[in-house]
C-alpha cells in the first residue's frame, strides 16, 4: 500500500513527490487567456410585425467548433451558434455569433490533443455564448434565446462520423489533428 508512487496517477490526482514520474508530464490541463466576440450580427428583417404575439415560433440552431494553432501549446478555438426563428408567415430574428476563445493546452499528449481541444474548449466558453446570443435576441425584443447545454463529445464524434462517411482525406479537412 505505500508503493503509490510506482504506480500510474489516477486522472484526478499527481503521484506524491516527484520519484515516480520520469518522464516529466504534467497533468493535462486548459486555461482561458483570452474570450472575445469575432462576429455578432442580429437581424429582425419583418419588424414591428415580427414583434407582435403570434405563438410559438419554429426555431433553427446551428452549432460550430473550430481550432486553429497559435502557438506552441495555444489555440483559439472558435464557437460559432447561428439561430434562426419563424412563424408561418415570416421570419422573425436571424441571429449569429462568433465567439472566441484563445486557450493554453498542458500536459496533453499529441496523440489526444485534437478531441481535448474541440470538446473541453467549447464546454468552458459556451455558457459565456449563450449568454451574449440570450440577451442579443432580448435587446431585440424577444424573449431571450436560451439555448439548452451542448454535449461537445457528442458533437464531435457526430463530425469525426460525417468526414468519415464522406470520405475526407487527411490533407484537406477541416478538423484533423492540430500540429503542437
Amino acid at each position: 500500500m505505500t508503493d503509490t508512487n510506482d504506480a500510474a496517477a489516477p486522472a484526478g490526482g499527481a503521484p506524491q513527490g516527484g520519484e515516480g514520474q520520469t518522464t516529466g508530464e504534467a497533468q493535462p490541463g486548459l486555461s482561458i487567456i483570452a474570450q472575445y466576440i469575432k462576429d455578432l450580427s442580429f437581424e429582425n428583417p419583418n419588424s414591428p410585425r415580427s414583434l407582435q404575439p403570434q405563438g410559438q415560433p419554429k426555431l433553427d440552431i446551428n452549432v460550430n467548433v473550430n481550432a486553429t494553432p497559435f502557438n506552441d501549446n495555444q489555440f483559439e478555438v472558435v464557437l460559432t451558434l447561428n439561430a434562426k426563428a419563424n412563424n408561418d408567415a415570416m421570419a422573425l430574428f436571424v441571429v449569429e455569433l462568433v465567439y472566441a476563445g484563445l486557450i493554453k493546452v498542458s500536459g496533453v499528449p499529441q496523440e489526444h490533443l485534437h478531441p481535448f481541444v474541440m470538446i473541453e474548449a467549447p464546454r468552458i466558453i459556451f455558457p459565456f455564448a449563450r449568454n451574449i446570443l440570450a440577451e442579443a435576441t432580448r435587446n431585440g425584443g424577444f424573449p431571450p434565446l436560451m439555448l439548452d447545454p451542448i454535449d461537445f463529445a457528442a458533437l464531435y464524434r457526430q463530425n469525426l462520423q460525417q468526414q468519415q462517411a464522406a470520405g475526407a482525406g487527411e490533407g484537406g479537412a477541416p478538423q484533423q489533428p492540430m500540429p503542437n
